[in-house]
């Protein structure tokens, strides 16, 4: 037997054909080659849709209406620097992927809720639920890392959020005082996915799908208990490993007291047979966002409400 050891380009193959015959198994061949659209969301808390579109159309950007988003838009051929505007430094849109704009769109925050939005850095999806709120209402943003904590105050800055308290900490642990929440955002660290990462498959191993997982189990218990009955818990992840998403679902139905609701959506039903494992078949309300089918990164989402 050879003792030869794999070089980068091997392990890479390795681990893609070991990631491609998962999806394989759970019945969506893909590629691995298939890449996300690029996208914007007009930040509705300095200008509108029209007038936006209209500018960045005259400074020679392509922009096309995104169909399953309020205000978002698939951007084509520019021909300056889309981060580097006046209107982007004005923070009149921000650069966000289009399933990342889809999970608060299936929030669907309003100025009447109280909102935790438990890891929120770079802050993308905390300033689009505040323009959904209309900077109405409480938002709150935690996030255990002080570096991505700039990010995120930064973001609110630019975007001209007045209705978030962003803090440093871990919802896990802190003691909110008896505060419970009408809705919780949980976009959870996860393992990410190939189309928005091209040396994905070079860093990823299946040990580390296991322990993100649990991770995450961690943090759903968090953001139960900090629901009031009757509050919604979006969950989502930019993974498509079955571990990080309806394994996790399910884990959370055989636990605690909720139900799901369904995700409308331009995405596939969440899977209810994940290799051999027979689920809930209320998992088919949850979405499933694959590289191939809405042009966008790999995406998950639940609607998750507490009894």
């Amino acid at each position: 037997m050879s003792n030869r050891r794999r070089g980068p380009h091997e392990t890479q193959r390795s681990r893609r054909n070991q990631f491609l015959a998962r999806y394989r198994d759970l019945g969506h061949p893909l590629t691995g080659d298939e890449q996300m659209g690029r996208s914007l969301r007009v930040n509705t808390l300095k200008t509108s849709d029209d007038v936006l579109i209209d500018k960045m159309r005259t400074l020679g950007a392509d922009l096309a209406k995104v169909d399953f988003l309020t205000h978002g838009y698939w951007i084509g051929k520019t021909s300056f620097s889309l981060g580097a505007s006046f209107e982007y430094l004005l923070g009149h849109y921000s650069l966000q992927e289009a399933a990342s704009q889809f999970a608060v769109e299936a929030l669907n925050p309003s100025h009447e809720d109280l909102v935790l939005d438990m890891c929120a850095a770079p802050g993308g999806k905390t300033a689009q639920i505040a323009a959904y709120m209309e900077n109405r209402g409480r938002l709150m943003a935690l996030d255990i890392n002080r570096r991505r904590l700039y990010a995120l105050e930064n973001t609110l800055e630019r975007c001209g959020v007045e209705n978030c308290a962003a803090y440093r900490g871990d919802a896990r642990d802190m003691d909110f005082k008896g505060l419970t929440f009408d809705k919780v955002l949980l976009d959870v660290p996860c393992s990410g996915n190939y189309a928005a990462d091209s040396d994905w498959f070079m860093k990823r191993r299946l040990v580390d799908v296991t322990n993100n997982a649990e991770y995450q189990r961690s943090l759903i218990d968090a953001a139960i208990r900090l629901l009031k009955s009757g509050g919604e818990l979006l969950y989502s992840t930019c993974s498509l490993e079955p571990e990080e998403n309806e394994l996790n679902i399910q884990w959370l139905l055989e636990t605690h007291d909720v139900k799901l609701e369904i995700v409308e959506g331009p995405g596939s039903p969440g899977l209810t047979d994940v290799f051999g494992e027979t689920l809930s078949p209320d998992i088919s309300k949850t979405m499933r966002l694959w590289p191939d089918e809405a042009g966008t990164q790999g995406f998950y989402v639940a609607r998750v409400v507490k009894r």
